[in-house]
């Protein structure tokens, strides 16, 4: 019988922002629901978080570890399906390890792991265990970003010559960390968020997004990161020359020190005879640019979209949909392939179910960062990344 697919979650619990974020996500679409936790790394807080979202105090557990091991002895019919990974950088290998050790599929949020050795461990794990492994990088969940995909894909464009991806950010244009403000805290102290601060961060997406959408892979770059603000150990502004297979050029800049600046995601795609234009502050617009016509601008939900944009959107055309509603595509779609393989489904190519983040996607992000700190030690040398 079919069932709503059940998920614990590891961290997010009070205090925490990007665990309210996946809670929403998961639950806008009815398909998944909460049913245990390991909220915090101190037993007391991670229960008394439980708590907060009325969870049974037995569901409610006071590390990763010991959720892992109780939900396991529980029956099939009550067991956790998956485990959602909202902590800091540093604390997403461990859980993840586990879990699929022990027979439970993962979702992460991102990056995948501390560094790049974690992250090939990871992936090794994921294809010796036969379990799904899903990556919250939510900007690819957004209609008109699968949209923008699939005038790439279909070859609208002609031949992929050209890529332009930003985003810059302004909330640590000062020593916010220095403050005791928690998420500036983890995001520049290197023995959590890893090699890279602002790279790591936000560039990740930015390297995601380019790459989703071309399909093209980032054979090659040349970075210049600077830690502009005095006495942080990590980068806070990156800039970043790309190759990528195939012959396209690229530009990646992501900052957190631009001033004004909130969450400023764009990116600019340019082909021999078309280009696309979209922008994460107005998501419900793809702007498509012809070189012999007039521009055409394409909006969410309207039927002319390919079946993948249509799939993504849940309102009529003119209701905004934005970043949770894209956030929650990624949960859908890792809970309808969670749900296809116990129902012992074969999902066709083109399903939506199967469109959503991987580990592949997070070993290339961790070797992104690799090699953009690589490179920028050694001047901007160009660097290969070994994915």
């Amino acid at each position: 019988m079919s069932r709503k697919i059940r998920y614990g979650m590891v961290g997010g619990g009070r205090g925490a922002f990007i665990g309210a974020v996946h809670r929403i996500a998961a639950a806008m679409d009815q398909q998944i629901e909460l049913v245990c936790g390991a909220f915090s790394s101190d037993p007391e807080r991670s229960k008394a978080s439980g708590a907060d979202l009325f969870l049974p105090a037995n569901r409610c557990y006071g590390s990763f570890q010991e959720m892992i091991a109780s939900e396991a002895k529980l029956p099939a019919d009550q067991r956790m399906d998956f485990m959602a990974i909202v902590t800091p950088n540093h604390v997403h290998f461990p859980p993840a390890k586990l879990a699929l050790e022990s027979g439970f599929h993962v979702l992460s949020d991102k990056p995948a792991t501390f560094n790049l050795a974690e992250a090939q461990e990871l992936a090794a794990l994921v294809k010796k265990s036969g379990l799904l492994y899903g990556l919250t990088h939510n900007y690819t969940g957004y209609p008109l970003v699968k949209e923008a995909r699939h005038l790439v894909a279909s070859g609208k464009l002609g031949k992929i010559r050209k890529v332009v991806v930003e985003y810059p950010q302004g909330w640590l244009a000062t020593r916010l960390e220095a403050s005791g403000q928690k998420q500036a805290g983890w995001r520049t102290d290197p023995t959590k968020s890893g090699a890279a601060g602002c790279i790591g961060d936000i560039g990740t997406h930015a390297e995601n997004l380019a790459e989703y959408i071309t399909g093209l892979k980032i054979s090659e770059l040349a970075a210049d990161l600077t830690a502009f603000v005095d006495g942080r150990a990590l980068d806070d502004d990156g800039n970043v020359l790309l190759r990528f297979e195939g012959g396209a050029k690229g530009v990646l800049h992501s900052s957190q020190i631009s001033v004004g600046e909130e969450n400023n995601l764009n990116i600019r795609v340019y082909g021999e005879v078309g280009g696309i234009e979209w922008h994460q502050k107005e998501p419900n617009t793809l702007l498509v640019k012809w070189i012999d016509q007039p521009m055409q601008v394409y909006r969410t939900a309207n039927g002319y979209l390919s079946a993948a944009a249509k799939a993504a959107g849940r309102t009529p055309p003119a209701h905004p949909e934005g970043y949770l509603e894209a956030f929650a595509n990624v949960y859908k779609n890792f809970a309808n392939h969670i749900r296809a393989r116990n129902e012992n489904r074969t999902l066709a190519a083109d399903d939506p179910a199967l469109d959503y983040p991987r580990i592949e996607d997070g070993v290339r992000g961790m070797a992104f960062i690799e090699a953009v700190v690589a490179s920028s030690k050694a001047n901007a040398a160009w660097t290969k990344v070994h994915a």
